[in-house]
């Protein structure tokens, strides 16, 4: 498994879901997806989070920056499929905490994954707003008092990956950023289509369902910018 820098920010290189399960299998770590916004985002702190623990190639933009420093090898494995991945194969062995979304999807998360996947042992699971110091402390001692395996946080980047980075200080474990993952699971938000998704479109189709992203993609055309003039 190599390990590549882009504009900062070091990148971990997965020839292949199952590869990237392979390598977690032992580790207590902050999983972080890492797409062309991350890798130009400015901050600092997500930009420290992402060197200290595993990014993997959540978007098609970074896939292509690292095949053209030479590593073809280099997989897109999408946030919203790992983690189930990840369940599948952990169920039997590790406990899992959901937190994220509203009170209504996490739990109807929780209620699909146990049918889903009849052996999970779902320690428990919270809601993802955190809105004041005494529910973060309340979410914090309930994730260090039960002790899961493997933690999932749906709360939108970076906000989810500052309080990972804070979460893994009271309880090391294996922690997730999912974004919108329990939504898309629960069938609250719909996912592209797989021809939008086959042909590395999905962004685009998310842009048409949610023109208010737009904000947010039009930091795409930095990162291309920096990729044709190999500034990455």
């Amino acid at each position: 498994m190599n390990r590549i820098e882009l504009n900062g920010r070091k990148v971990n290189i997965f020839a292949s879901p199952e590869e990237l399960l392979d390598y977690i299998s032992d580790k207590r770590d902050i999983l972080v997806a890492v797409n062309a916004e991350k890798i130009i985002n400015r901050d600092d702190r997500l930009k420290e989070i992402i060197n200290a623990n595993t990014g993997y190639l959540d978007g098609i933009g970074p896939v292509w920056a690292i095949r053209r420093k030479g590593f073809p090898e280099a997989c897109k494995i999408p946030g919203c499929e790992l983690w189930l991945k990840i369940v599948e194969r952990f169920r039997n062995t590790r406990t899992f905490y959901l937190l994220g979304s509203d009170k209504d999807v996490v739990r109807a998360t929780a209620r699909r994954l146990q049918k889903d996947f009849p052996n999970i042992c779902i320690a428990g699971y919270h809601d993802g707003f955190v809105t004041t110091d005494e529910i973060k402390s309340d979410v914090i001692n309930e994730i260090a008092s039960r002790k899961p395996d493997i933690v999932f946080v749906a709360m939108g980047s970076p906000k989810q990956e500052l309080f990972m980075s804070e979460l893994y200080q009271h309880h090391p474990a294996l922690y997730m950023g999912l974004g919108g993952s329990f939504d898309i699971y629960t069938g609250k938000v719909k996912r592209a289509p797989k021809w939008w998704i086959a042909n590395n479109l999905e962004f685009a189709y998310r842009l048409l369902k949610q023109p208010e992203r737009i904000r947010r993609q039009i930091h795409l055309l930095r990162f291309v910018w920096m990729l044709v003039r190999n500034k990455l």
